[in-house]
């Protein structure tokens, strides 16, 4: 998934987060905010639940990360050291969600969680409270479509869209801005292919993309976009919609400025890269795509800054950093991080610095500006991704780490060896 910032923002992105689904813990770096080369930090790896699969989130202010475990039916809350970027689990941890939990998002304002259980065809849905812990909204869980793998949050914080793999649709919700109760907009579920898998929405909230990771001509499988209405939420193909990706691509990252998408392809072992088109969303192969990767590379994050993308690589046990060219999206490859064992989803954690004369508080729901350098907001927005928009809520003096929701193993058959292959 993607992380974003305002344009009157700099964002230096601080601490990257890995969950290793073979492991059954949470690989952490530092972010060198110059090459954005990766350090461990002390004490990674830390311990997470059975099968932490799939997703990563942090709350905007990066304070709390969220991690989804798979086989214990739970999510791990961790708090994040401002100054190090070790994890502690918060008072409580882990918190129960549904069967078969997959991704976790943290809404822009900071303020709730979603998680969607495949097994139960719901989302659970939770308030954060000032220490990280996790409380259970009124009415959560909340009915879904049928196995329901990941879940993304516009940067205005009032749609939630959910992939439901076993009813090839997104379901789209409108979040209770109070509450944060979840309920299906007009016209949800939407049609949205065979198989749709991963997902996010664009930083300027206007376009959702989506992986069939199970659609393919030949050697290529598919991404389909669609635009948001802005009023309803509901969802609508954008111009020229699907677009041919690689073999089994899982998931989609977009850049802050809305220029560039990425999907890692987990068959084909590579990254297919597009330019978006700003007023329709109809994506465009950038030259060079698709890009190598090491192998299985399985979820992908850009960074705040927009400079640096990361993917996990399942079957490499690695982390790739590919730099970003600003004109053209183009990727190359900087560097291969070791992680622990079957690395899937990631998040990154920046920190936005606001011009001489401006104003930033963070504001997550909390008043946590704790003077830990989070003073400024994720997505994404997911870890909401947040940029001025005219659209968008305002977060001018936010960050967006990405929570990205990491894409599980592929829980088809394929014999990867990390598969969840208990569903």
């Amino acid at each position: 998934m993607s992380a974003g910032a305002s344009a009157a923002t700099s964002v230096v992105p601080r601490f990257l987060y890995v969950s290793n689904q073979g492991s059954n813990d949470v690989s952490a770096y530092t972010i060198d905010a110059t090459t954005g080369g990766l350090t461990p930090v002390p004490g990674s790896p830390f311990a997470a639940g059975l099968g932490p699969f799939h997703s990563v989130a942090v709350d905007p202010a990066g304070k709390f990360a969220y991690v989804t475990n798979n086989g214990s039916n739970d999510v791990s809350a961790y708090t994040i050291d401002a100054a190090s970027g070790a994890l502690t689990p918060v008072a409580g941890s882990p918190f129960t969600t549904g069967s078969r939990p997959y991704g976790v998002t943290v809404d822009p304002s900071g303020r709730f969680v979603y998680i969607p259980n495949r097994k139960s065809n719901s989302v659970s849905a939770f308030t954060i409270d000032p220490s990280g812990a996790l409380t259970p909204i009124a009415g959560s869980p909340f009915a879904n479509g049928l196995s329901p793998y990941f879940v993304v949050v516009e940067p205005k914080g009032r749609f939630a869209f959910v992939t439901d793999e076993g009813s090839n649709a997104v379901s789209v919700f409108t979040i209770d801005a109070t509450t944060g109760a979840l309920t299906p907009v007009p016209g949800s579920p939407f049609p949205a292919g065979v198989k749709p898998f991963e997902l996010d929405v664009d930083p300027t909230g206007r376009f959702v993309y989506v992986t069939n990771r199970y659609v393919c001509q030949g050697a290529s499988c598919q991404v389909t976009g669609y635009s948001i209405d802005p009023i309803t939420g509901a969802l609508t193909p954008v111009a020229g919609s699907p677009f041919a990706a690689g073999v089994r691509p899982f998931d989609v990252a977009i850049d802050p400025t809305s220029r560039f998408v990425y999907v890692p392809n987990r068959f084909s072992n590579d990254i297919s890269a597009y330019t978006m088109n700003a007023a329709t969303g109809t994506l465009t192969p950038i030259a060079g795509s698709p890009f190598a990767s090491a192998s299985q590379p399985y979820n992908a994050v850009v960074d705040p800054s927009g400079r640096f993308t990361y993917v996990t690589n399942n079957g490499a046990n690695a982390v790739s950093e590919y730099t970003i060219d600003a004109v053209s999206g183009a990727l190359t490859l900087a560097g291969s991080f070791a992680t622990h064992i079957a690395p899937d989803g990631l998040a990154v954690a920046g920190f936005a610095t606001t011009p001489a004369g401006g104003d930033c508080q963070s504001d997550n729901g909390n008043n946590d500006d704790n003077g830990d350098g989070h003073a400024s907001h994720h997505h994404h927005d997911n870890g909401g991704d947040h940029h001025d928009r005219d659209n968008g809520g305002d977060h001018s003096c936010h960050h967006h780490h990405d929570g990205s929701n990491g894409d599980g193993g592929d829980h088809h058959g394929d014999n990867s060896g990390h598969g969840d292959t208990g569903d």
